[in-house]
């Protein structure tokens, strides 16, 4: 499929061929048929792009102060690759969009049926892409009566809506909105309809006019004098009710204006980014208050509600985004007396194939635009299934394929194999085909796709690294092995015993082998701490204290299986200091109730110069010493000889 992308690094903007995505328990995946460009806010992240390091740094203080305390945190060095690895990005645009249900995901099964149309919403997820993979929070049913083009208005509307729900106009209040660009006129309607009086503020006066047709009552181009008079002619000197600043600049200016505008205690809503040093005198006098709208509504930025379908009780949280964009669709309609009109609001419509052509649009305003839609080629392509090579490597060779491609697959791990010889990449596979096609390209693979099986299927893959988030370690770990890959797989394994023992039950009957990458061992204070040891003979008593600090709460760690079961296991190979000999691990903790265990392994070495794998798994119980509580462990000590015989102790 095609996608569009932009370079977080260079703000080189681009359409390109990527793998399609593949639909996931949740999640709808939809063809689209119409999207919106929003001028305003993707013009900001492209020029933002385009920025030196220095200007991204000024124009964003708050991750240089991120990046400071990474750089506390974690070392320059770390902190560096990271920043670049994140600037290496590739950055999918767009966040408004309408398609076609083609593939429903599990649990959404009776929800929604397949070719349903609905409107999308969701930057990173509702792209300017020929398919996308949206949550069932982040979509809304179409009426049957409203076009593709006009249900792509419904994220920018649902931004719109929100303020509007912030700012809470009564019957007959008068409201200013300041700025009428596409959100600023999708405000001006709804406040309308929702019974206020719109004053509408531009310096721009076609956008006044456009207003005005579509429900302002008073419009004004800012910068010809009397405003102030004007509006109290029409409050009856009381002033406005409210205020929507809808406008998009670095100055205060805004925030001045409304101040002198509103009434005695009136509310402030900001949807747009301008700046924020606010007269503090004019605010006092009047005890104005101030909100700033976050983006569709509650839900917004909360993970569990957008990316794990968590609902929120009705009786506390009436309008969520999920409603707001429903809503907002439902207002399109045509058969309503009284009726949200964004085809008014569409000033150019470029096929997707030239999408290029309209970012330039809008970002060299040449012309003026406003609503600009991109429409794609509705006729379905069927995905063409890979061609695999029959041959397998060569005895000794190491083709290679990777599942996931985060930041420590791209800054630590890829890196570092690319610098071995005799290795070749064969496949890349992430859940995000710009990410599959990005990566592929700086490391070189063959191939990117979204599709697991083109791993698992492909004959000429003899081992595969998994370096995926931790939930799913083992499960893919077993299915390498049932398809006869040998395996290298991030820390940690499993998160429970039924993990652990599925890849037991995997390895028994496979042909390929694993091991685990656990790196502390290799960490400079602990070779140092071993040589001092070695020199000492007899027993020796190790006490590790750790402390990696609290991850952010909106760590992804936390949501998939918390810092313990990933973290805890570097302990253990530190611990181990002589090699060959047989241990236990006792943890000194308060809560008994945590069932424990230990996956050691055995260092990857590359027999005859060639990049395979070998090892052993070791799988150890952990005894609570709150009372020498002994958990159930259905695994017990046990070791099992990897093919090609018992490898060299340590980590890989």
């Amino acid at each position: 499929m095609k996608q569009v992308i932009q370079s977080a690094r260079t703000g080189k903007l681009s359409l390109k061929p990527v793998p399609e995505p593949k639909v996931r328990g949740g999640t709808l995946l939809v063809r689209t048929e119409a999207s919106l460009i929003s001028a305003g806010t993707e013009r900001m992240v492209i020029d933002f792009a385009k920025k030196s390091l220095a200007g991204k740094a000024k124009e964003r203080p708050d991750l240089v102060k991120k990046v400071l305390d990474k750089a506390r945190r974690d070392g320059l060095m770390a902190t560096f690759k990271a920043v670049m690895a994140r600037l290496d990005e590739p950055l999918p645009l767009g966040y408004s969009a309408a398609g076609r249900v083609v593939a429903i995901g599990a649990g959404l099964e009776g929800a929604f049926h397949i070719g349903q149309r609905v409107a999308m919403a969701g930057a990173g997820l509702a792209n300017h892409a020929e398919l996308n993979v949206v949550p069932r929070n982040l979509v809304a049913a179409i009426p049957d009566d409203v076009s593709d083009d006009e249900a792509c208005f419904g994220t920018l509307a649902s931004i719109a809506m929100a303020g509007v729900r912030n700012l809470a106009p009564q019957l007959g209040d008068v409201v200013a909105v300041l700025g009428v660009g596409l959100v600023g006129q999708l405000a001006a309607q709804l406040l309308a309809l929702s019974g206020a009086r719109v004053i509408a503020i531009d310096v721009d006066a076609q956008r006044l006019a456009l207003a005005k047709a579509n429900g302002a009552e008073l419009t004004w181009v800012l910068g010809q004098a009397g405003l102030p008079e004007a509006v109290a002619a029409l409050t009856g000197g009381v002033g406005c009710d409210g205020v929507l600043i809808a406008a998009a600049t670095d100055s205060s200016e805004p925030l001045e204006l409304a101040a002198e505008l509103a009434r005695d205690r009136a509310a402030l809503v900001m949807v747009g980014k301008t700046g924020t040093e606010f007269p503090y005198a004019a605010f006092m006098k009047k005890e104005l208050r101030i909100m700033v709208s976050r983006s569709y509504g509650p839900g917004r930025y909360d993970d569990d509600f957008e990316g794990r379908g968590v609902k929120y009780p009705v009786g506390w949280v009436r309008w969520t985004e999920s409603d707001n964009l429903r809503e907002c669709v439902r207002l399109m309609s045509p058969s309503l007396r009284q009726r949200l009109d964004v085809g008014s609001l569409v000033t150019h419509r470029f096929a997707f194939d030239k999408a290029e052509d309209a970012y330039d649009l809008v970002t060299t305003r040449r012309e003026p635009s406003m609503g600009v839609v991109l429409k794609y080629d509705s006729e379905t392509k069927p995905a063409v299934a890979p061609v695999f090579n029959q041959a397998r490597p060569a005895a000794g060779a190491c083709v290679l394929g990777v599942i996931g491609a985060g930041a420590f697959a791209r800054t630590v791990l890829l890196p570092e194999l690319k610098r071995l010889p005799g290795i070749t990449f064969q496949t890349i596979c992430t859940t995000r085909g710009q990410t599959a096609d990005h990566a592929a390209q700086a490391f070189g693979f063959g191939r990117a796709t979204t599709e697991i099986d083109d791993v698992l299927k492909d004959p000429a893959i003899n081992a595969v690294l998994v370096a995926t988030r931790h939930s799913n370690h083992a499960e893919l770990t077993a299915r390498c092995l049932a398809a006869g890959k040998s395996v290298i797989v991030e820390k940690p394994l499993a998160l429970d015993h039924a993990q652990v023992n599925q890849v037991i039950a995997a390895r028994e009957t496979s042909s390929g082998f694993f091991t685990v990458g656990f790196n502390r061992r290799f960490a400079p204070m602990i070779v140092e701490a071993a040589s001092l040891l070695a020199r000492h003979q007899g027993a020796k008593m190790l006490v590790l204290r750790v402390n990696a600090g609290a991850l952010p709460a909106e760590s992804w760690v936390n949501a998939a299986s918390g810092p313990r079961p990933g973290g805890i296991a570097h302990p253990q190979r530190p611990g181990r200091c002589r090699p060959g000999q047989p241990w236990r691990l006792r943890r000194s903790d308060r809560d008994p109730g945590v069932p424990g265990w230990f996956v050691g392994h055995h260092r990857l070495h590359r027999p005859g110069g060639f990049g395979l794998l070998q090892g052993t798994l070791r799988v150890f119980r952990w005894r609570n010493r709150c009372g020498h509580r002994q958990f159930p462990d259905p695994v017990g000590d046990r070791e099992w000889p990897h093919a090609g015989g018992k490898g060299q102790d340590g980590a890989g």
